[in-house]
């Protein structure tokens, strides 16, 4: 361990001690050298309490193990490549071929692994090892201590990586083709964020020139969940992966309203797709007058039948509105130019542009084929009942209308009042209008809350590219949540990607994940039980108070859960955040909120049921489920939020209410 940290130390010289001066054959190709320069030794960082390996693997003497290596070569695994002064592997990444072993070969298939050795860490300190000899057929099959250790430690902190505890189905997810786009549905504590982020980190390594050409992008349901998984990738080196959210994408316009949910579901439509484009080509109309171009002494006429004809032919091919105009005229030169040429004249190239910024071809363009502006075009849209009947004709039932409509018009851009619905209308808009840049490889997590115009816009950021879609159909907390991968996947664009499903669970405590597994039936009776391979179950517990005492027992149950180890979550419905932190203060009990880094000293996060989505804590105490449940606009909505506040816990999770418990859990 103390040589490889040498070594690694050595490679992080090397690269600090390049001398780039003068290398360059421009400023441009010079800047672009220094930022490389400055990622690799970034990149080479060796984290304070990080292992630089984890495992390692011990081929048979005949394997075949990879190109420049022989049978029964010794591989230390580890989140990066180290060589030594000669260039030797020292530590090899995790992600290389002849690493995969490590988290695929078992008793059944050893892969010509001789023995596979977990390491055990404490601070970054070697404190323990384990060894499995995969080919011995005299030795007994064995859980590994250190990896159910390594799964149950405490959560103090961001996310961490998963990259000693990858399991055989999360590394065949890990380790897919970039070329198709995969959607994982996975139970609570399955990993699949984790599977997720593994899975850029793998890509980039596998395809590093086409994805930091391309870009890569990871997006979330809000900031506080980007917050806690953003040093994730950092630790597994890589620096360029962009995290956002979906709101982020869309933010072409200030938000200042709230939707009511049926208002946020009909903009949410995919309908609203085709309204906004009846919408955008609405401006276009045929001329009324011929184009007369004015050159020298001739002048050559374009009559309005033929204008016309071109005009519907743009419109037929169903190209970019943006982009079709931008045609427009040097289709109305290249009508100028068959003219010029049956005169007799020869024109090129250059007379074709020179006529298509003609002044009377420009005037052509604006009058039938008007610049839309879309942030303009949706404000008109949402403010303009006539308007709005006119593209929504057949499309949205009156009342549908009279919904999305705004209370108020708006006077303009910057002062109407638009929400979050309205933003991803104007991205859908702008789309229309000209083509938005697609990138290598996207990663959507917590994909099932997202309404299809959500799913449209995601869509667009990868469609040239392909996309990892991680959720959980029963996690789905919004009135307009998708009912169906195959839903999800059409809307993104991406019809007849792989669906995966992990159901074994590494996170959530076996008492625990049955517990709440008793809300399945209600809301996603499709789905398999989550198993958990946890072997303690868990500390798990009910406790009913008077409503008199409620505060006082949730401080209770936060004090008993703060004199263990680890990480305390306490989730409330969002109406009972100010009373519990209230009765926090007076309790001296301080407290973090979500998205807020936990730490030895602070380690009590009050979480608001809404925001509890993709984290998770050492201990959860659970604040009155019926409340949760109520503080959704129906049941299903309601009992999914519960299903999702219940399956934060990692070790343990106390459960206190005054009001009676839903039907299903008190069964």
């Amino acid at each position: 361990m103390a040589t490889s940290r040498a070594a690694l130390r050595a490679m992080r010289e090397e690269a600090e001690a390049l001398d780039i001066a003068d290398v360059a054959a421009n400023w441009v190709n010079a800047q672009t050298l220094r930022n490389d320069v400055e990622a690799r030794i970034k990149s080479l960082a060796d984290l304070a309490g990080t292992p630089l390996f984890f495992g390692r693997l011990d081929y048979l003497p005949h394997a075949a193990v990879a190109e420049g290596s022989e049978g029964g070569d010794v591989f230390h695994i580890g989140r990066r490549h180290v060589h030594d002064a000669d260039g030797d592997p020292m530590v090899v990444d995790w992600r290389a071929p002849v690493s995969q072993p490590f988290y695929r070969a078992s008793r059944k298939d050893p892969q010509d692994v001789e023995l596979r050795r977990r390491f055990g860490y404490s601070g970054g300190e070697l404190t323990a090892y384990e060894d499995e000899r995969l080919s011995d057929p005299g030795e007994d099959e064995k859980t590994s201590q250190l990896l159910q250790r390594e799964i149950e430690r405490p959560r103090v902190g961001p996310m961490r990586d998963i990259v000693a505890t990858i399991q055989p189905e999360q590394d065949e997810i890990v380790r897919a083709g970039v070329e198709g786009s995969l959607c994982v549905q996975g139970a609570p504590g399955t990993g699949k964020t984790a599977v997720g982020l593994h899975r850029v980190a793998y890509l980039l390594y596998t395809h590093r020139e086409r994805l930091s050409r391309t870009g890569t992008l990871v997006i979330g349901p809000n900031a506080s969940f980007l917050h806690y998984i953003e040093q994730v990738l950092p630790a597994l080196g890589e620096m360029s992966v962009r995290q956002a959210t979906v709101d982020d994408l869309v933010a072409h316009v200030p938000v200042r309203r709230t939707d009511s949910a049926e208002a946020a579901r009909v903009k949410g439509d995919a309908r609203m797709a085709q309204v906004l484009r009846r919408a955008v080509r609405s401006g276009v109309v045929p001329p009324e007058e011929p184009c007369v171009v004015v050159r020298g002494s001739r002048r050559w006429r374009v009559p309005a039948y033929e204008l016309a004809e071109i005009i519907e032919e743009l419109l037929a091919r169903d190209i970019r509105y943006g982009a079709a105009r931008e045609a427009l005229p040097q289709r109305i030169a290249h009508a100028v130019l068959v003219r010029m040429e049956q005169a007799g004249e020869a024109p090129d190239d250059r007379v074709q542009d020179a006529v298509a910024r003609n002044a009377a071809v420009k005037a052509v363009v604006k009058s039938c084929w008007p610049a839309v502006d879309p942030a303009k075009l949706v404000l008109r849209l949402l403010s303009d009942a006539d308007f709005l009947a006119q593209h929504a004709d057949g499309v949205l039932t009156d009342e549908e209308q009279r919904t999305v409509l705004w209370p108020k018009p708006g006077r303009g851009v910057k002062s109407a009042p638009w929400s979050l619905a309205d933003a991803v209308l104007v991205d859908e808009a702008a789309d229309l209008v000209s083509r938005t840049a697609s990138l290598g490889h996207v990663v959507l997590d917590e994909a099932q809350d997202l309404s299809p115009m959500q799913y449209r816009a995601v869509g667009r950021r990868c469609s040239t590219g392909s996309v990892t879609v991680l959720g959980d159909i029963a996690q789905g907390t919004t009135p307009w949540a998708t009912p169906s991968w195959d839903e999800a996947l059409l809307h993104l664009g991406k019809p007849g990607a792989a669906v995966e499903e992990l159901t074994l669970g590494f996170r959530v405590p076996r008492q625990v994940i049955a517990y709440a597994s008793r809300l399945l039936p209600q809301i996603a009776p499709e789905l398999e039980e989550a198993t958990s391979v946890r072997e303690s179950p868990g500390d798990f517990a009910v406790r009913r108070c008077p409503a008199e005492g409620l505060d006082a027992a949730v401080v209770d149950a936060c004090r008993d859960a703060l004199e263990k180890e680890g990480s305390v979550g306490l989730i409330a419905a969002d109406a009972r955040i100010p009373a519990l932190a209230e009765a926090l203060g007076t309790a001296g009990l301080p407290h973090l909120e979500p998205g807020t880094e936990t730490s030895a000293g602070s380690r009590l996060t009050l979480v608001p049921a809404t925001l509890a989505k993709g984290l998770e804590y050492d201990y959860v105490v659970l604040d009155e489920p019926s409340a949760v449940v109520d503080g959704e606009p129906d049941l299903r909505t309601g009992l999914r939020r519960l299903y999702v506040s219940l399956t934060r816990a990692v070790s343990g999770l106390t459960v206190v209410h005054s009001a009676p418990l839903p039907d299903a859990l008190a069964g």
